[in-house]
């Protein structure tokens, strides 16, 4: 009994160790051997690198070598390892390459077709291991020993394979971040133009960005002489040439405006021909936004992360930005993974009896990913009930609304693994009166002007990404909005009810035999 006990002492010992479990090297070189056991380690640059093969115990075995950034060379040095390897006898091998921007990627992906286990190798990692022996002084030399101690002590990491709709994803929520930014200090420096040219025009309105009346009258005229001067008719002529509506109090109040209206800046013709220019800009960069959210809704419907938008306060811009950054769901072992990957945990110190364990957000950090949910905390407690109210406690304790931020923000990665790792509509108290997900999905294909044949099949797709146990609820709403739609078939074409038609059908629902409550 004693040795039977003893004998799991010594297994549950074997199994704790301080490695990262995605770096950990010691099981492969225990079965061959150190001296049958290769690292190559690739310090990376801009247009060459520099490689060189050790043994576990740190012989060189191949000095560092200079490699360009070509698809010759790179067979060539592979071509060198191979032999090397035979000659040295080497059974197993790893390619540790440091990260540097994206010109270590050709060098993984060379590496990686040509069978060999290619792992990174963060540079603060390559830092920390070159100080100790190096201190103050930098070579690519220095940096790859540096890396090959950092990675057989653990902290050489396999990144996870990504599939192609992740990556696609990640890469148009990324874009449309920064159009976003770009149009934001568009609009920046707009304001600032038509301040000088319509000085308090844009006092007159909540947000003169929604206001597509409002913004036709600033790209139009001058100064506030001119409104004067063109009156209601003319400001009204001027919208509706520009294909928009506008109410008869909107031009009483920007004529009012003009009557008190200070003068303008004694540049107020060049100002108005940059804001003219920036205008097109802003125009363009909007229209380049849409078109981005058309595609990012017909690979969210083929994510998990399309369960997301039955959380009110969640909708397909906020979700596809979560579900871009974080990558398949697969990758996470629990919630705590993700909150741990963005950061959203204070730093802390100690040592001895001082423990400052309530520090700043930690620094090193997935930025982007921190980002993604820390606006879906933001959208969160601006639009959902239950979010709000927690908020408004937390705030009446005097907590600070960073804090309150990032709490909200917990949460909501806590309950978007539970939705999307278990394929389910998450039961919380923040869903209580849960949003409709193809209704959601619906009405973002109708504001964006989606064909309906694109509409169909992403509600399809939408479709078999749903719990069966949700089919029959999600059909509430498209029944409601089928025969609204089969009322007004006599004024002429309606696809969108031959789309929900076809929706209800895969749904397994009769728009005929549905309940219709007022849901």
């Amino acid at each position: 009994m004693s040795r039977t006990i003893s004998s799991k002492r010594a297994r549950s010992h074997r199994l704790v160790t301080v490695h990262k479990p995605h770096g950990q090297l010691h099981p492969r070189v225990e079965r061959v051997g150190p001296e049958h056991f290769g690292v190559v380690s690739v310090d990376c640059a801009k247009h060459r690198s520099k490689w060189m093969l050790c043994d576990f115990y740190g012989n060189v075995l191949a000095p560092p070598t200079e490699l360009p950034h070509s698809q010759g060379h790179f067979d060539m040095a592979i071509g060198q390892l191979r032999e090397l390897l035979a000659q040295h006898a080497l059974q197993d091998v790893v390619v540790a390459i440091e990260r540097t921007g994206d010109y270590h990627l050709p060098i993984k992906r060379a590496f990686a077709d040509a069978g060999f286990e290619a792992r990174i190798v963060h540079p603060f990692a390559t830092k920390q291991f070159r100080q100790p022996a190096n201190p103050g002084i930098k070579t690519d030399d220095n940096d790859l020993a540096a890396i090959f101690r950092a990675t057989i002590n653990g902290f050489g990491f396999l990144e996870p394979l990504c599939d192609p709709t992740a990556k696609q994803l990640r890469l148009l929520v990324r874009h449309r971040r920064d159009l976003v930014q770009k149009r934001s200090a568009v609009c920046c420096q707009l304001h600032e133009h038509w301040q000088a040219t319509l000085p308090g025009f844009a006092a007159c309105f909540v947000d003169l960005w929604t206001a597509p009346a409002a913004l036709c009258v600033a790209r139009h005229f001058a100064s506030p002489q001119a409104v004067r001067e063109a009156k209601t008719a003319g400001l009204a002529a001027v919208v509706r040439q520009a294909g928009h509506l506008c109410h008869a109090r909107s031009l009483e109040r920007m004529l009012a405006w003009s009557q008190t209206a200070p003068k303008p800046d004694p540049e107020f013709l060049m100002h108005h021909q940059i804001a003219t220019t920036l205008d097109d800009d802003r125009i363009a960069k909007t229209r380049q936004i849409a078109g981005l959210e058309r595609q990012l809704v017909g690979l969210l419907v083929q994510t998990p992360y399309v369960l997301l938008l039955s959380i009110p306060g969640i909708n397909v811009v906020s979700a596809a930005e979560f579900a871009g950054e974080m990558g398949p769901i697969t990758h996470y072992a629990n919630a705590k993974a993700i909150t741990g990957r963005a950061g959203l945990f204070p730093a802390r110190y100690q040592s001895d009896q001082l423990d400052l364990k309530d520090g700043a957000l930690i620094r090193c950090a997935n930025r982007s990913l921190r980002a993604a949910i820390l606006m879906a905390a933001d959208c969160l407690i601006k639009c959902n009930a239950y979010f709000r109210a927690k908020a408004e406690v937390w705030t009446a304790l005097k907590r600070d609304a960073r804090h309150v931020r990032v709490q909200v923000a917990s949460r909501f990665c806590r309950i978007a693994y539970l939705m999307v790792a278990g394929g389910q509509v998450f039961r919380h108290p923040c869903c209580q009166k849960r949003d409709y997900i193809l209704d959601k999905l619906v009405a973002f294909h109708r504001d964006h002007g989606i064909s309906s044949v694109e509409t169909l099949h992403n509600l399809q797709s939408a479709v078999g990404q749903l719990p069966k146990s949700e089919h029959a609820v999600e059909a509430t709403p498209l029944t409601a909005a089928w025969l609204a739609a089969r009322a007004k078939k006599h004024r002429g074409p309606q696809p969108i009810g031959d789309v929900l038609l076809a929706v209800l059908a895969k749904l397994g629902a009769s728009p005929l035999q549905s309940n219709m409550s007022g849901d």
